[in-house]
């Protein structure tokens, strides 16, 4: 608050700023007329020391690495304070792990407005679920995560864990939803990302082979996808007891 009025003085005055953000001026000249406190002091000083570490190091040195160099230069300061002062530089060190990708939007799919125009909000249970797909890395490998929260209630109402992004493990999610919440789930929409590992053409190739079973109700579904960021599943369909896991079950 404190920068703003300064940034903002000459043009509207510090009285008339303080008395629209109900500002105490006292406040405002407090503060600048007090003493650098001893840890801004510091900061000052080892700012120009850290950054030039950085710099001649190539800059690829994180927070620890960092650390270890300015206690080799002779400056005793912490690791947390080291990563603190180099937030405040806008500096980083290079990181070496693998970044995951979790979402790969597929060009050729068909893209369809978005049904809920990025309001994400419900007046029911079961009438706006928003998806989603993650990874937790692990000592053993990358874990995917899909799960599924109703909007109304903001529940979790299905998950699926695996090590890997296929279709299935959305499938499997979604069922656990419809498990979670009874047979019937008139006017839900299902709201996802572009990179969603649904494949319409997957369920509706299930579709076809399991005649009898609650995916051959997919004629019933209007099954899109937002264009640009994400897309759309709206379910309008009178889910079965039988489960879709055994129907995919069934189609291999």
């Amino acid at each position: 608050m404190v920068d703003y009025i300064e940034q903002h003085k000459g043009e509207f005055g510090v009285e008339p700023i303080c008395t629209t953000l109900q500002f105490p001026p006292s406040t405002y000249y407090a503060a600048k007329s007090r003493v650098p406190s001893a840890r801004s002091m510091r900061d000052a000083v080892l700012l120009p020391l850290l950054l030039s570490l950085w710099i001649a190091n190539y800059r690829v040195y994180g927070a620890r690495k960092l650390w270890k160099a300015m206690g080799r230069a002779g400056e005793t300061v912490g690791r947390d304070q080291v990563a603190r002062l180099m937030r405040e530089l806008g500096i980083e060190g290079v990181n070496r792990s693998k970044t995951v990708r979790t979402t790969l939007p597929g060009e050729r799919a068909d893209r369809h407005p978005d049904l809920v125009d990025r309001q994400f909000v419900a007046d029911r249970p079961n009438a706006l679920w928003v998806t989603d797909l993650t990874y937790v890395p692990t000592w053993s490998g990358v874990a995917y995560v899909c799960f599924i929260v109703d909007a109304y209630s903001r529940m979790i109402v299905g998950w699926r864990c695996a090590p890997n992004m296929r279709t299935q493990m959305v499938l499997d999610a979604i069922e656990m939803a419809r498990w979670s919440r009874g047979t019937t789930l008139e006017g839900l929409v299902c709201h996802s990302d572009a990179g969603f590992a649904v494949h319409v053409s997957a369920l509706r190739r299930a579709a076809r082979r399991d005649r009898r079973g609650p995916l051959h109700r997919l004629g019933r579904r209007q099954l899109r996808q937002r264009a640009g960021r994400s897309r759309e599943l709206a379910l309008q369909v009178r889910a079965h007891p039988r489960s879709w896991a055994r129907a995919l079950e069934d189609r291999r």
